[in-house]
Formats: structure tokens, sequence, C-alpha cells
């Protein structure tokens, strides 16, 4: 098992089911968006954010797979699923608090003067909601701990993905 998930990430279709699950995740969350008009917040903006990070992570071994483009892919994957564990995990404190309306919740999105993706496309990275809005739920849990589920799991498999890389290539 370890020899094998160590030579797919060599092969495209190891980067287009990332590609897939990254795109799904986008997808669902413009879903909830636009169809059932639940408003992201700052937060749900940076884990969006990040998962665009996940995206853009699996576009680059897809367009051309070699050793240094699979590098900075692990790089772009595994700061996008750590710092979006990070939002999610900050955003689930927040819903937890005992005093939530201490807490920090920006209005509008901290991204550099150079990448106003909150400017440039608003109806995918303007945050216009609540950071206490937690009305969508689903086993029991909320958006936000979904999604800190899915960065754990996405996090956990790059590291999996390079640990078996390094096995595979010491034997």
């Amino acid at each position: 098992m370890i020899e094998f998930l160590g030579k797919w990430q060599k092969h495209w279709s190891s980067w287009l089911l990332l590609f897939v699950s990254a795109l799904s995740l986008i997808f669902a969350a413009l879903y909830f968006q636009h169809g059932l008009d639940l408003k992201p917040c700052i937060k749900c903006i940076y884990q969006r954010t990040a998962v665009f990070g996940i995206l853009f992570a699996s576009v680059i071994p897809l367009i051309h797979n070699s050793v240094w483009t699979r590098i900075l892919a692990y790089l772009t994957w595994g700061i996008s699923s750590v710092w979006g564990f990070f939002i999610a995990r900050e955003h689930v404190d927040l819903l937890t608090a005992s005093n939530p309306f201490y807490a920090p919740c920006e209005i509008v999105p901290n991204f550099p003067s150079w990448l106003a993706l909150h400017e440039w496309l608003p109806s995918i990275f303007a945050a216009n909601g609540d950071c206490l809005e937690n009305t969508w739920q689903f086993a029991g849990m909320g958006m936000a701990q979904w999604m800190m589920i899915i960065f754990a799991f996405f996090s956990i498999l790059l590291f999996v993905i390079i640990g078996a890389r390094l096995v595979s290539y010491f034997r």
C-alpha cells in the first residue's frame, strides 16, 4: 500500500482526484451561498481561499508533472490545508465561546492590495455574513466544524502521501 501511494503521486489521476475534491468543495460553498442564501462570513471566505489554494496546488502537476512542480504543489497544498484548518478552528472557537461578542471577526477580508479578491470577484470572495451564524447543521455539526474535519483530512492525506513517497524512495 505504501509503495502504491508513493508511486501514485507521480500519476496525473492522483492530482485529478485532488482537483475534483477541491472543486466540489468550491461548488458546494457557492451552492450554500447562492442557492441556499447562506451568507459567508470573513472566516468562511478565508476557508474558501484555502480551498482555492488546494485547488491551485492540484493544477500545478496536472499542467506539468515533475519533481519540482510536485514539490511546489505539496508546499501549496500543505500551507493551504493547515492554514484552512486553523481558520476553521478559530471559527469553531468563536462559535463556541462563552462570550462571542468580544471575539474578533472582521467585516472586510484582509487580502493584500495586489490580490483584492473581494473586489475582483465579490460574488465569490465578499464577506457579507455574520461569523456567529450557525444555522446549517449536518449530523449535529455546523459548517465550521465540518470544514475543520475536511482540512484535517487534507493535511493528514498530504503527510501520508509524502511519508509514503519517502518510504518508497529509501527502499
